[in-house]
């Protein structure tokens, strides 16, 4: 049994207000990509494909930049393939399933802006992926939400019971989520498209389970994201101190 990751960092980070890119700032004295590429090279994967940008990052491409940094200077070996991303996450996808040879059975796509993923988070995904064929890792949201109109007047309140919040990893049959992009890639809308899960759940016949994941899993999308997970960070930090001694 084979088992890949896309790791997507193509990202252009326009809400950080930086002139560089969210998924190469320093965190802790790391890009924020590390991290997450650090728990997949540390978990029972085995093959990372890398989508990156058409940026630059010190004066380099983001793919010079990755390979230096990533393979080279931090030897993530599991990293077989730095592709380039597309227009759209979804573009980036299929980019990076195209990279990965037919002898795959499971593939793991996650954000690389989400730098508080766990080993052990990426292994309980791989055991329900194998289980159901599809599943990703989400939260029970904690707040009530409203569904609101084009003036922001409150339409109705979703029973929060059933609602939960959608992160990374999105896990698949490798088959099954390859045949459901390219059914996709037929539609000539696309415009609602802001995941795999819904990939799946559109253009497949195929279920997607919820994966109980952490609520420090977050993606960074603001610099008071980067706050947070630098908490996060130091506290695992900490925890794997102590679980040493």
């Amino acid at each position: 049994m084979k088992i890949s990751a896309i790791v997507l960092a193509g990202g252009k980070g326009s809400r950080m207000n930086s002139d560089i890119q969210k998924q190469y700032l320093l965190l802790c004295g790391k890009p924020v990509l590390y991290y997450a590429l650090q728990a997949f090279q540390h978990s029972s994967v085995e093959e990372i494909i890398l989508v990156v940008g058409t940026g630059m990052v010190q004066n380099i491409s983001e793919e010079e930049y990755c390979k230096k940094e990533f393979i080279d200077n931090c030897h993530f070996n599991k990293i077989k393939h730095i592709v380039m991303g597309g227009s759209e996450r979804y573009d980036s996808v299929m980019n990076g399933l195209a990279a990965i040879h037919n002898d795959v059975d499971y593939i793991l796509i996650h954000d690389g802006a989400r730098p508080c993923i766990t080993a052990e988070l990426i292994e309980r995904c791989i055991q329900d992926v194998i289980d159901c064929k599809a599943c990703v890792a989400a939260v029970p949201v904690k707040d009530t939400i409203k569904v609101v109109d084009s003036k922001n007047y409150a339409v109705s309140t979703p029973d929060r019971s059933t609602l939960w919040q959608i992160q990374t990893p999105q896990c698949f049959e490798y088959n099954m989520i390859w045949k459901a992009y390219h059914n996709m890639a037929a539609d000539t809308d696309k415009s609602n498209i802001t995941d795999d899960a819904m990939v799946v759940e559109k253009y497949s016949d195929n279920k997607v389970k919820m994966t109980y994941s952490s609520y420090k899993n977050i993606k960074i999308t603001t610099s008071e994201d980067l706050q947070i997970a630098k908490t996060f960070l130091f506290d695992k930090l900490l925890e794997d101190k102590t679980s040493v001694k």
